[in-house]
């Protein structure tokens, strides 16, 4: 057999999921968001809903999530997303409705449109990326950014007496009677990355049997802001953040 018949797309082990497009991203080596965008795109793909998926990205990293996986999108304000989602979600009840936002949007300027959108229990999907610190505009804390954590406008560590404590925002949308499904996972190897498959379409599933809002934290890594190697990011980021932000499922009814 000749190597040009072994490498036909019948015979590949591995794609690229089809949704996928060939615009090259613009993320950092290491960044955790092309891993998560890859596992959108395949669940969105293997529940055959390419033509009734919305998803809706705010300001930050994710701004250009829309260049990237070939569904509907529509940009929000920064922090507004869950907003914008619930009024697409309520005229278009047949659509799959996601949000995909980061620490600083969901947890900061967007923390009431999140917990009331989670709190009236929308049908729609939030995807989470926390990865502790404002990765596009310039490495500023957060509100995830752990304590003694240094970043551009802490620069001696997260002081709590000054700058309060991380906010465990997941663990206050469990707490909410409209959440249906709250889960912490991750995408540093591939064990994490197919757990982390499971719980988004778990989440999908959930939005489209109107369970409620399902939340899917992923505990990030940021090898720019952070100042490492995408290998010490990793590394770092499972001796600093998860012990803080443990995975697993927080909630799942």
């Amino acid at each position: 057999m000749e190597l040009k018949d072994i490498i036909k797309p019948e015979n590949l082990v591995y794609d690229k999921p089809r949704l996928m497009n060939d615009n090259p991203m613009h993320y950092c080596p290491g960044c955790s968001h092309g891993v998560v965008h890859k596992l959108i795109a395949e669940v969105v793909e293997e529940m055959g809903m390419e033509d009734k998926t919305i998803g809706i990205s705010p300001v930050g990293c994710a701004v250009f999530a829309y260049n990237y996986i070939d569904i509907d999108w529509i940009e929000a304000a920064h922090g507004r997303a869950p907003a914008i989602a619930t009024a697409v979600k309520r005229l278009n009840p047949s659509k799959m409705v996601f949000t995909y936002q980061g620490d600083g949007d969901l947890a900061a300027i967007g923390t009431a449109e999140t917990i009331h959108a989670a709190n009236r229990g929308e049908n729609i999907v939030i995807i989470f990326i926390n990865n502790a610190i404002y990765g596009m505009t310039g490495g500023q804390m957060a509100p995830t950014t752990l304590e003694g954590m240094v970043t551009s406008t802490c620069p001696y560590g997260r002081d709590v007496t000054i700058n309060g404590y991380p906010l465990k925002i997941s663990n206050l949308l469990a707490q909410l009677e409209g959440t249906c499904l709250v889960t912490r996972q991750s995408v540093q190897n591939p064990a994490a990355v197919r757990k982390a498959k499971k719980a988004l379409r778990l989440a999908f599933e959930n939005s489209m049997n109107k369970k409620g809002t399902s939340v899917v934290e992923f505990v990030s890594t940021c090898a720019s802001g952070w100042k490492m190697s995408p290998e010490k990011a990793n590394k770092w980021m499972e001796e600093n953040m998860f012990p803080f932000y443990p995975l697993g499922d927080l909630k799942n009814v």
